[in-house]
């Protein structure tokens, strides 16, 4: 297998496993949802199966506590996203948003790889890009399988300024996504298409 389909596969699957890896350690320890539940089967169907109705909160999962990091500035504590990044679109119908995001996911899949296979794996120049996709991708197909289970996604790492402020809440995905973005804007700059060199007259 190429070099370049081997860090495509390991980097893509590694966000995904630490991404939904970090999400049930969430669901166990910040909510209710697996309370009763002895077996990692158990577990894994509570987080996995249809949701319970919301409840006053608003949140389908009953959030039982929240961990401060640093007491001004971080925290993790558990919320849903049924929109898109920050919230975009969650006011949207269910049956008008769930077939905009199945779209909008499996197109960027097919874009990424796309993409991705016309790199030649051995450019140094192409270096930014050879990463970056793998981390969008990973960070795309990681909030798609919570869509998938769920109708939304887990996010839990939440950054505040003395509680005046906050950054809304994301997800490991969504930081390989963010990650990746920056590469690929290196990469645009880095790999710039140059100019061809104007034909010489005749003498």
């Amino acid at each position: 297998m190429p070099r370049k389909y081997v860090i495509l596969l390991a980097v893509t699957l590694g966000v995904i496993a630490l991404d939904q890896w970090t999400k049930y350690l969430v669901v166990r320890e910040l909510t209710s949802q697996m309370q009763g539940q002895q077996t990692l089967g158990g577990r894994l169907g509570a987080m996995f199966s249809a949701p319970p109705e919301r409840g006053f909160d608003g949140l389908h999962y009953r959030s039982r506590r929240s961990i401060e990091v640093s007491e001004s500035f971080f925290r993790l504590r558990y919320a849903e996203n049924p929109g898109a990044a920050w919230g975009l679109f969650r006011n949207l119908p269910p049956e008008q948003r769930g077939p905009l995001f199945h779209v909008v996911s499996l197109g960027a899949v097919v874009l990424i790889v796309f993409y991705f296979r016309k790199l030649s794996g051995s450019d140094p120049e192409e270096k930014w890009a050879l990463w970056g996709l793998p981390l969008v991708l990973g960070g795309a197909l990681g909030n798609y399988i919570d869509r998938l289970a769920r109708g939304f996604v887990i996010d839990f790492l939440e950054a505040h300024w003395f509680d005046k402020a906050a950054w809304p809440s994301f997800n490991i995905a969504d930081a390989a996504i963010c990650v990746g973005v920056g590469l690929l804007l290196v990469d645009a700059f880095v790999r710039k298409e140059k100019p061809a060199p104007a034909p010489t007259k005749a003498a």
